[in-house]
């Protein structure tokens, strides 16, 4: 049986850019999928896509479609199928050189009925089978169903800026944009993973394949999910090896060559044809973004988070600068401490993982603002990662210097920085580094403790293995890749590839999307990556300035007084500030509470130790704090929620059956 719908008649011309996905495939036991849970899996996750949705069901396998619509080109409903109807596709996401992708499809033969990128995908496929993801230059997350061969292609993008989830049980694959597509298709909530917890504890985020759900994964970037035949098989489709350049760049050559890459690709993520802002932090990385956007029109619209005069951190008055100078109308949006406890459990249930960065906060009320005025925002995620803007890149970088010194010296000034009080990130960096494998030298620099403190938090029953919960394991792939690159690149190269992905560009797109915002990337253009991951370290952080080169670029289009401003998160430092007060209050009674959810699965006695070595002064573990009184709101939200989608998964079947 072949089923498609389109519940909302959709305009003639009306295309989607960002949306969400969801299916099943019963590939074992070849089971015809059922209507009522495709569609569940779809409304779960209206809030992507609230403009429109559709369905494709033919047998075992189901596809659902939601849809936010951003561009009006020609005849871009989905899913999607070839003229024959032999291809099909779910796609949740923006292919920027999608036009040279077709006329270069074209020269081959290939007859288009759409000017969408939704169609280049699908002829793409029937040229090059799944090879077609290394020609995408672009955001996405996607499902392709090849009727004849039978098969299923899960894939996600490059740079990890869209999810998958998935989850395969029973011969039954369960797939979405997010997991509460997933968890709407079951019945059951899935019990915590305690190895996924271990590593959320170390790292404040969880790295692919694992999600915090026991069973339920999400692809790595830049890998795929392909099931044919009755099985399963994950790899990684995105193998690019960073080579350097065979001549050393000069830096008037990289400048001028940078610039130019970094003009294409904000061209590129301009396109649009509903209103557009930028999310304009007081540093560098977004004041240059919103200068190069300048270049294709404007004015802007630009939003900053800020928490009032009386904070040392606030980034209204540099934000307020910086679009003075260039043309921006800009917008405020205040954030006290009351509204930032208030919030916290909404923004946790949000994100569907724990995540422990700080800067979750502003971004889900500048997202929120933002969506008032526009559909789609820029914002200026990656020259960090890719330039070293972090002090971990100063340690990282002379890091040879350090492990070059006798034994003994090393030594000794390792015991006298350990007697320091507080200096954890200190402590951590001279415990790193001297590590003599690369990797784990690596693991232990984005560690917030050693493993052997994350272990002794568990309850005794709870790890089934102490030795293998190491991130280690999921970048071994990953050593041919880094094969040609220097100290700094290496781990920068693990960097775009689990961190950014998994932490930042997680819980950007999930808080963006929440209020059916989209954002995207520029900086993170497939050929700007490309080219920086090429670069010497010394273009990269010279005589301990980091993100030099960046840095020679952003000179010709902000003033002084931004140049010159101190390194800062997205105002991030203010909520750790507030984070820091309120373990005095209300967040140190669900660490002290032993009823509080979490010592399910840890024990009390470590976790008050942890407080007591802060609150005295002797430590700074409030990133290790704020992890667990992340991880105890998550828990209690995570339970609520699924009440909430049991319920409204019974309200959409009845709607469904009403409507046939």
């Amino acid at each position: 049986m072949l089923w498609t719908t389109n519940s909302y008649p959709s305009p003639p011309n009306l295309y989607n850019k960002m949306c969400g996905i969801a299916g099943q495939f019963n590939f074992q036991r070849r089971e015809p999928v059922e209507r009522e849970t495709i569609v569940r899996m779809a409304r779960s996750i209206a809030h992507r896509g609230p403009d429109d949705e559709g369905f494709f069901i033919a047998g075992p396998v189901g596809l659902g479609f939601r849809r936010l619509s951003i561009i009006d080109l020609a005849g871009g409903h989905q899913p999607m199928s070839n003229s024959e109807g032999t291809v099909w596709i779910i796609f949740n996401g923006e292919i920027y050189n999608y036009k040279e992708l077709r006329a270069e499809l074209q020269s081959k033969g290939h007859q288009f009925r759409t000017n969408s990128d939704t169609e280049v995908i699908i002829h793409g496929y029937e040229e090059w089978g799944t090879d077609v993801l290394n020609h995408l230059n672009g955001m996405f997350g996607l499902a392709i169903w090849d009727v004849q061969k039978e098969r299923l292609i899960l894939a996600r993008d490059a740079m990890g800026i869209k999810l998958i989830y998935y989850k395969i049980d029973n011969g039954t694959l369960t797939f979405g944009s997010e997991i509460r597509a997933i968890l709407a298709a079951q019945e059951s909530r899935p019990d915590v993973d305690p190895t996924a917890l271990n590593l959320f504890l170390r790292f404040r985020y969880t790295p692919s394949p694992l999600t915090i759900f026991q069973g339920i994964r999400k692809l790595a970037s830049g890998t795929m999910l392909v099931v044919e035949k009755g099985q399963c098989r994950e790899e990684r489709w995105y193998k690019f090896i960073p080579t350097p350049f065979p001549t050393p760049k000069k830096k008037e050559e990289a400048v001028c060559e940078l610039l130019e890459l970094y003009r294409g690709a904000v061209k590129r993520h301009l396109l649009s044809d509903v209103p557009v802002g930028v999310l304009l932090s007081g540093g560098l990385d977004s004041g240059l973004l919103l200068a190069l956007m300048n270049e294709q029109g404007g004015p802007w619209p630009a939003y900053t988070i800020g928490y009032g005069e009386s904070f040392e951190d606030d980034e209204l008055t540099d934000a307020a600068v910086t679009a003075s100078l260039l043309g921006a109308r800009h917008v405020k949006v205040k954030l006290d401490q009351t509204e930032f406890e208030r919030a916290l459990p909404k923004i946790v249930e949000c994100l569907e993982e724990p995540i422990a960065t700080s800067s979750i906060v502003p971004m889900y009320f500048v997202s929120q603002r933002a969506r008032q005025d526009v559909k789609v925002a820029l914002i200026g995620q990656g020259p960090d990662e890719l330039f070293g803007g972090y002090t971990r890149h100063l340690g990282i970088h002379y890091g040879n210097w350090w492990r070059g010194l006798p034994a003994g010296l090393r030594s000794m000034a390792g015991f006298a920085v350990n007697r320091l009080p507080r200096n954890e990130t200190l402590k951590r960096g001279v415990r790193s580094l001297s590590a003599a494998d690369r990797l784990k030298r690596y693991q232990d620099v984005f560690s917030l403790a050693p493993s052997e403190t994350i272990d002794r938090l568990f309850r005794e029953d709870v790890l089934p293995d102490r030795d293998r919960h190491d991130l280690v394991e999921y970048w071994d792939a990953l050593r041919p890749q880094m094969e040609h690159t220097d100290e700094l690149g290496g781990f920068q190269l693990l960097e775009i590839r689990s961190s950014l992905p998994d932490e930042l560009l997680m819980y950007g797109d999930k808080l963006s999307m929440a209020h059916s915002l989209e954002v995207r990337v520029p900086y993170l253009d497939r050929t700007v990556v490309e080219y920086v991951q090429r670069l010497g370290a010394n273009l990269k952080v010279r005589n301990g300035t980091r993100k030099w080169l960046h840095r020679q670029i952003c000179q010709g289009y902000l003033s002084p007084r931004i140049l010159k401003g101190k390194k800062r998160g997205f105002a991030a430092n203010v909520v750790d500030q507030w984070f820091r007060s309120s373990l005095n209050g209300a967040l140190r009674e669900v660490l002290l509470d032993e009823s509080s959810l979490m010592f399910g699965l840890l024990n009390p006695r470590p976790v008050r130790r942890l407080l007591e070595g802060h609150q005295s002064g002797r430590q700074d573990n409030h990133k290790l704090l704020f992890s667990l009184v992340m991880l105890e709101q998550w828990l209690r939200r995570s339970g609520s929620r699924q009440e909430r989608l049991i319920s409204a998964a019974q309200e959409g079947m009845d709607a469904v059956r009403l409507a046939s």
